[in-house]
């Protein structure tokens, strides 16, 4: 028999200072010494205004990866000794700090509070949040766990820096390539930032304050269809295939910027939304959902260009989940990935009234090779 599962906290941690859009440049460097192309045309498309990088103006990290997902775990608890009470951890991020170990592994060590528990990482892009948590969320549902902490983190500005893209920009220069040889490169380097969030999982509610029941988790991949468009650690080939780090001579990963994350244009605009609405309709057929009856919808965009053809692509099929439902922090945040959907949630859960019997609908979407998630949450 399936057992009910609440989210009981949520948690963020942001670093530092909030950073406007004329200092990202002071904290990621100049590539060749020089302004962006790219930047002022990127800024005005994604309308992010204010984003949080765990760096200084001297390139430095301040936090890492493990350290951010930490810090939003410990925000789920007021007390260190709660930590102890925690039967499993699982974690989500895109870019963990190393290879290997594994980012849980790293993110425990962290947190010798927990003691020796069951841990889980997964990998991919955005949607690696949701993958964390339906783990956890299964664990709990079947009896195996009373509980479980999930958490979801990014440190993509270490990857931003400007000393990564110099010897490529360069060698193009050089050659007398055209200087906007990087566009899928450089226009991420304004898309994305830094961030952290937790979510506490349990077999019961809160005796005080809301919890969120979790209804259903439901994901799809399009990978079987689509090809890669999000990459790192890796070059896309004109023919549209992609070939690994791993084939690539020790001086073409700076001469050719191979652990930057880049992404094909072409086909983010073709499949993203598409794809998108098509598995929201899916998954709310499948389990029965009406539209009129889901009162917040939490959508992960990348970009207010993306939240405005998200829009009119539902509008279009007469689906009612429109903008008066919607609930975004994009523009005062950033864009953190995988962070995003649990920072979004901690920042509605505290600045909304929400109501006993309300509905929240969280949408992720992941553009490495196109998978999407949904997740229906009830306020109890």
């Amino acid at each position: 028999m399936k057992i009910d599962v609440f989210i009981e906290k949520v948690s963020s941690f942001l670093p530092n200072n909030p950073i406007g859009n004329e200092e990202m440049e002071e904290y990621l460097g100049l590539i060749e010494g020089k302004p962006s192309r790219v930047k002022n045309l990127v800024l005005k498309q994604n309308g992010i205004q204010r984003r949080y990088y765990a760096l200084n103006k001297n390139q430095e990290i301040t936090h890492t990866n493990a350290e951010l997902a930490a810090m939003a775990i410990r925000g789920i608890f007021k007390e260190e000794g709660d930590l102890a009470n925690v039967e499993l951890m699982t974690t989500a991020t895109s870019i963990p700090d190393q290879i290997l170990p594994s980012h849980a592994s790293m993110v425990h060590g962290l947190l010798p509070e927990l003691g020796n528990i069951e841990i889980f990482s997964t990998a991919g892009v955005c949607l690696t949040s949701l993958q964390a948590l339906k783990i956890a969320y299964l664990a709990v549902a079947v009896g195996d766990k009373e509980n479980a902490i999930c958490s979801a983190s990014e440190l993509v500005s270490a990857t931003l820096l400007s000393k990564h893209y110099d010897a490529e920009y360069e060698k193009c220069h050089s050659i007398g390539e055209n200087p906007y040889f990087g566009f899928e490169k450089d226009f991420l380097r304004f898309m994305l930032s830094d961030g952290a969030g937790a979510v506490l999982l349990g077999n019961k509610p809160n005796d005080q304050g809301l919890s969120f029941k979790i209804e259903w988790i439901d994901m799809q991949s399009y990978a079987n269809e689509c090809p890669v468009c999000m990459l790192a650690g890796g070059e896309f080939n004109l023919d549209g295939s992609t070939t690994s780090w791993k084939m690539f001579e020790n001086k073409d990963f700076m001469d050719k910027s191979i652990f930057a994350v880049k992404q094909d244009i072409r086909l983010l605009k073709r499949y993203i939304i598409k794809l998108w609405v098509n598995h929201i309709e899916e998954v709310l057929a499948k389990h029965g959902v009406k539209d009129v009856d889901i009162d917040y919808v939490i959508p992960h965009v990348s970009s207010m260009f993306f939240y405005k053809e998200l829009l009119r692509e539902i509008d279009e099929r007469n689906i009612d989940l429109l903008e008066n439902k919607w609930f975004t922090n994009l523009t005062w945040v950033g864009n953190m990935g995988s962070a995003s959907i649990f920072v979004a949630l901690d920042e509605l859960v505290r600045t909304k009234e929400l109501q006993k019997g309300e509905t929240i609908l969280l949408l992720v979407p992941e553009s490495g090779r196109f998978s999407y998630g949904t997740v229906l949450i009830s306020v109890v």
